[in-house]
């Protein structure tokens, strides 16, 4: 059997993790990116660079306890395992684990085995970091509809040890019959029958979501519709505080915006729950975690970095950030990093996708436009 060899420090953080021999592995340690990092505003004293270049279409962010990152992506039908090899803060090998799925975005990783999204499956490859030059994967369920409009998944695994997966809506304004779309549901991945539960109603296309590290309550993001003009409805935070609570859609959007074709065809906005946070039109937030290391100060602990997408159709471009929400500060929203679109120009060269901790509180940041995975550090 194939291993991934790791060694730690004396305080348990990961050192070294030693690639296996693969006919999927590729060497991506002098890969270079086409980039502009001197453009990034970050705020004083943190640093960003490339972490892994090369990573075709890189999207959802996942890593085992000791630090190997497992990549998704929409695009290119493909999911990939990157490994630091010599813990110098920098990619070293790329495995690519599958190929051919269908849009598997969403990666999520517990006890050993990565979980995948496809559009309609949930797919497990077993002992995996054991297993990078030579894995092999099962069906665990293949019961999520079939539409692509909102069909690629965030998948995570929630404190109760539910799989979350979200079914957007399969369409960009419609109400749908069928009580699986426009919803995050959950799902025990042990189960001999596997029958989704749904958890929160009401949600047009989350590709992100996490939970609170004291409350436990889950966090998402959410991309409200389009051709309603250039400034609303606006993308939404959202924090659900009840099972089955609805936030909205299709008859409201952030809060208090009537749509024009269902609006009146429910109740009043009332009687829906309200975003934490509106996070502005088009914006497109898709992944978001609190912040839970060391590396970065204190005030930084328990807040929400999001990445924004940017928009698509707006007539001038907006978001290609990462936002900061201070949930401790009543949710005040910032700009944390920016420059990956040039406003006089329009010209963008980076779209940021998801973020995920590294084991020593560093941040990385995926970019499917770059296709490369940035590290941010703090260092005072």
């Amino acid at each position: 059997m194939f291993a991934v060899s790791c060694t730690f420090n004396k305080n348990g953080e990961l050192h070294k993790i030693k690639a296996v021999e693969g006919t999927n592995r590729v060497d991506i340690s002098e890969a270079k990116a086409e980039v502009y990092l001197g453009s990034v505003k970050l705020p004083e004293h943190f640093e960003i660079e490339v972490w892994a270049a090369d990573v075709p279409n890189a999207r959802s962010l996942a890593r085992s306890e000791d630090g190997i990152v497992f990549v998704g992506n929409r695009g290119k039908g493909k999911v990939y395992a990157i490994i630091d090899e010599d813990a110098d803060g920098k990619a070293d090998y790329r495995y690519t684990l599958a190929e051919g799925l269908r849009q598997p975005n969403g990666v999520a990783y517990k006890d050993g085995d990565l979980y995948v999204a496809e559009i309609s499956r949930i797919l497990r490859f077993p002992d995996i970091k054991n297993r990078l030059a030579d894995p092999h994967y099962e069906v665990v369920f293949d019961g999520y509809p079939e539409e692509g409009h909102h069909g690629h998944k965030f998948i995570a695994f929630g404190p109760d040890g539910y799989l979350y997966v979200p079914v957007g809506a399969p369409c960009n304004i419609c109400d749908p019959e069928e009580e699986i779309f426009a919803a995050i549901n959950r799902i025990d991945v042990n189960a001999k029958e596997i029958k989704p539960e749904v958890v929160a109603h009401g949600i047009r296309n989350t590709v992100g979501f996490d939970w609170h590290p004291d409350t436990k309550r889950l966090w998402f993001t959410d991309n409200n519709r389009d051709m309603m003009g250039d400034d609303i409805p606006s993308c939404e935070l959202n924090e659900l505080t009840e099972t089955g609570q609805h936030f909205g859609y299709p008859y409201w959007h952030a809060g208090d915006v009537k749509d024009p074709e269902f609006g009146d065809k429910d109740r009043e906005a009332s009687a829906y729950r309200k975003p934490a946070v509106n996070l502005g039109a088009h914006v497109a937030p898709l992944g978001m975690r609190f912040y839970n290391g060391d590396m970065f100060p204190d005030i930084y602990k328990k807040s929400i970095f999001i990445a924004e997408h940017g928009s698509w159709n707006r007539t001038r471009k907006v978001g290609y950030k990462v936002s900061l929400v201070e949930p401790e500060k009543n949710n005040s929203l910032s700009v944390f990093a920016e420059g990956w679109l040039d406003q006089e120009s329009q010209q963008i060269w980076g779209r940021p996708v998801d973020v995920q901790e590294l084991p020593d509180g560093s941040l990385l940041v995926s970019d499917d436009f770059a296709d490369c995975i940035y590290r941010i550090t703090y260092e005072d």
